[in-house]
């Protein structure tokens, strides 16, 4: 048995066209949602940035050098009554500098002075040096008194002077630069004593000294 199959045509009418007033239509799609690989990485890109940053500015931003009087001898000390009040004083002092950076440090000077109840008697001005990273330096220098007038505190310095022992401030403070590429960036640092000499038996009875943190001003370009 055999069939036929038959294909009828179904007539097809065109649209009719959109009236010429007719406003068009435009259909927006929602955006594609991106995949959060991206918003990950430009946060710990971001995190790394900061952390970078933050080790630079430990690393490289200078501190000052940290000082210490780590030796204080006497020499003499000698008080004359005629015709005036008169002070001979001698001190042989041994100043520790540590450069606590990573760049080399050239200290322009140290200056070394002493005094006697918040009045300055003398100081004395040395040279400095370059200190090499992360290293330390020991600088000896003297400081002499000799036939010193003492009129403010003689009173003071007499009922002192009957005890036996003397109270002297020494105050050492140091100068210097830290070279970063083209900048140049001042440094300061200040230790300060508190000094007793046994005027009979010339031998320092006791020593106090402490360290003073200094702020430094803005960077100077070289």
């Amino acid at each position: 048995m055999s069939s036929k199959h038959s294909t009828a045509s179904i007539p097809y009418a065109p649209l009719p066209p959109p009236p010429p007033n007719a406003a068009a239509v435009v259909v927006v799609l929602p955006p594609y949602p991106r995949h959060g690989g991206f918003r990950l990485r430009r946060c710990l890109g971001f995190s790394a940035a900061l952390l970078l940053v933050a080790a630079s500015a430990f690393l490289l931003f200078p501190s000052d050098p940290a000082v210490q009087l780590t030796r204080i001898r006497l020499n003499r000390v000698r008080v004359s009554m005629s015709p005036s009040l008169t002070l001979d004083l001698s001190f042989n002092l041994t100043l520790r500098v540590q450069n606590r950076d990573l760049f080399s440090m050239y200290l322009r000077s140290f200056n070394v002075s002493v005094g006697y109840r918040g009045r300055e008697l003398g100081f004395v001005t040395t040279e400095g040096e370059r200190i090499r990273a992360r290293g330390s330096s020991y600088v000896d220098t003297t400081l002499d008194l000799d036939g010193l007038q003492v009129v403010h505190d003689a009173f003071y310095l007499l009922e002192d002077l009957a005890k036996g022992v003397v109270p002297f401030d020494a105050d050492a403070k140091v100068n210097g630069v830290l070279g970063i590429l083209f900048v140049e960036l001042p440094i300061k640092a200040r230790v300060s004593c508190e000094v007793s000499v046994n005027v009979k038996n010339q031998t320092i009875a006791h020593q106090n000294c402490s360290p003073e943190e200094l702020f430094h001003p803005s960077p100077v370009k070289s």
